[in-house]
């Protein structure tokens, strides 16, 4: 499956594109810091109900084919909606090769310490570990 498909067309695509704006990731961290309690207690469920041991989450801005919308960013008023999902998921869609899923595998931290998001930017998309943080008081 090609990026281009998991993005459907997206109004007003190709707008201010002269225009010098900073890093959708500065939003994703704040908003990921923010969601960081709801997106581990669903890591750990989805490992605990035995759908899989390698939870994934989709942070996109727009409207994507994978996962399950477990955090939309209109109804919290941010910048990013989460969709939660897994490794296997993504085998089958074939975003991840079956051939290169162990190596993926390999790489996969822990779920209990680090939330596995795969980010979709209108550039293309990648994986990222991101820490869960825990907030002083």
């Amino acid at each position: 499956m090609d990026i281009e498909e998991l993005l459907p067309q997206q109004p007003g695509s190709g707008e201010g594109q002269g225009e010098k704006k900073t890093s959708p990731l500065v939003s994703l961290e704040k908003d990921l810091d923010l969601y960081a309690e709801s997106v581990k207690e669903i890591a750990l469920e989805i490992i605990a109900e035995g759908i899989s041991q390698y939870p994934v989450f989709v942070a996109h801005q727009h409207t994507v084919a994978i996962g399950e919308m477990i955090l939309n960013k209109d109804e919290l008023n941010t910048n990013w909606t989460i969709q939660a999902s897994t490794v296997e998921e993504f085998v089958e869609k074939g975003i991840i090769k079956p051939e290169r899923k162990e190596e993926f595998l390999k790489h996969y931290k822990r779920p209990a310490d680090f939330m596995c998001v795969f980010v979709i930017v209108p550039e293309g998309a990648n994986f990222i570990y991101y820490p869960y943080v825990v907030r002083k008081g």
